[in-house]
């Protein structure tokens, strides 16, 4: 399994950006796909976005479209999610998941990943 570390994450007025990291490390890190998710208090955790190792393709969650911006730096084994425009509807806990053998077409599922990091707090204040 790969091991993921996010980093990133604290405290931003809306309307401000913040860049999360996902550093990954292990045998099987280079492949498949990284997903972020977000899972504020009270509710179920949810796809942000996904994006494919082989081909860098991208994709979305409705409510982030247009606001967040996924990449891969394979250098630096690392994934960013760069987060602008930010609302306090974004305020959550913000993790990163790996799976080698997946091909996100869509903000894939949680329960279609295999690894996960320990997640990194983002508060977005009024």
């Amino acid at each position: 399994q790969a091991q993921l570390v996010e980093s990133g994450g604290g405290l931003v007025q809306s309307g401000g950006s913040l860049r999360l990291s996902c550093a990954t490390s292990g045998p099987t890190s280079d492949y498949g796909a990284i997903g972020w998710f977000r899972q504020a208090p009270g509710k179920e955790r949810e796809g942000v976005s996904c994006i494919n190792s082989s081909d860098g393709t991208t994709y979305y969650a409705d409510s982030v479209k247009g606001r967040f911006t996924t990449s891969r730096d394979n250098a630096k084994k690392t994934v960013y999610l760069q987060m602008d425009s930010l609302k306090p509807e974004d305020t959550a806990v913000y993790y990163c998941a790996q799976d080698p053998d997946l091909y996100c077409s869509d903000s894939a599922a949680a329960g279609d990943f295999s690894s996960w990091g320990q997640g990194t707090q983002v508060t977005v204040s009024s």
